[in-house]
């Protein structure tokens, strides 16, 4: 797997983590669960946030890198 790919699966974990704290938050009448769960998501939203500034400095610095592109390209010489 690329770094790119890796980069990119790192930042849909992230993104998928946050989604459960939320659903668990929702599914709880705890209200000490509650805070917790909207803290991690609210760090969660903070790593995101930064690992995805991350993400597209390497994409901009080593464009082979650049997941949604080789996409692009892939899909072109599909054509």
């Amino acid at each position: 797997m690329s770094v790119g790919k890796q980069l990119h699966q790192t930042l849909a974990s992230l993104r998928s983590a946050k989604t459960d704290m939320e659903t668990y938050a929702l599914s709880t009448e705890d209200k000490d669960a509650q805070k917790l769960y909207a803290d991690c998501e609210n760090q969660l939203e903070n790593m995101i946030n930064s690992f995805a500034g991350r993400v597209n400095y390497v994409e901009e610095q080593e464009p082979q890198y650049n997941v949604k592109k080789q996409i692009q390209e892939n899909n072109q010489q599909k054509s």
